[in-house]
């Protein structure tokens, strides 16, 4: 009997309209990590208007967000799991405020000169969204996925170096290096902190992806 069901849905249209706004969602990523980038590489006075631009893309992903639950809550036959639309949804949105709490941090904190190592992560993330764009528009056919969430997987490796090297050096610094204050080392340990739950959360993504190609195969 359950069997029968499943296939009673299968065979039942279902609604196409998340795959879209899905594909909004890491578009409007590539765009704040594109704009966090910048923000890194800016001298401090010139970070605000792009902290500001950070925080717009988060804003547009919290409306892409309400559009898919709501979509979701209207929806009886969901092209997949409908715990598995709220899992992706969730950890896209969460891509996004993990970059804009970190460019608010930079900016708030008056942070002066950045050390290279947050480049190197920042860049992480923007290969991360780059492919999480590209790879949402394959949900629609669950074709040529498994090379996604590899790729997602092996860059969060590569953050997780440059993570780990960003605090030795901040919590005991090379022989020659400027020596930084106390309170300035824990401003640039927290911001160090959330672009490596940004990469961690791009893996949520390249994860949650997987699941359903796994599922739906």
């Amino acid at each position: 009997m359950g069997y029968n069901l499943r296939m009673a849905f299968r065979l039942t249209p279902h609604e196409r309209g998340f795959y879209p706004l899905f594909t909004r969602a890491a578009e409007n990523i590539v765009r704040a990590a594109d704009d966090l980038a910048l923000l890194v590489a800016a001298a401090p006075e010139d970070r605000p208007p792009l902290a500001t631009r950070v925080k717009d893309a988060e804003n547009a992903g919290d409306e892409v967000t309400h559009e898919i639950l709501v979509k979701l809550n209207q929806t009886f036959v969901t092209p997949f799991d409908r715990e598995d639309i709220y899992r992706l949804t969730s950890s896209l949105d969460d891509v996004v405020d993990f970059m804009e709490e970190a460019a608010d941090r930079i900016v708030l904190y008056r942070l002066e000169e950045l050390p290279p190592g947050m480049r190197t992560q920042v860049d992480v993330l923007r290969r991360a969204a780059a492919a999480t764009a590209e790879a949402m528009p394959r949900l629609a056919t669950m074709a040529e996925l498994r090379e996604y969430w590899v790729h997602v997987n092996s860059l969060e490796d590569e953050g997780d170096v440059a993570y780990r090297a960003l605090l030795a050096d901040l919590l005991a610094p090379p022989e020659g290096a400027p020596a930084l204050d106390v309170l300035t080392i824990l401003k640039l340990k927290e911001v160090v902190e959330v672009l490596e739950e940004a990469a961690d959360a791009f893996e949520h993504v390249a994860n949650t992806v997987e699941s359903i190609a796994v599922k739906e195969s």
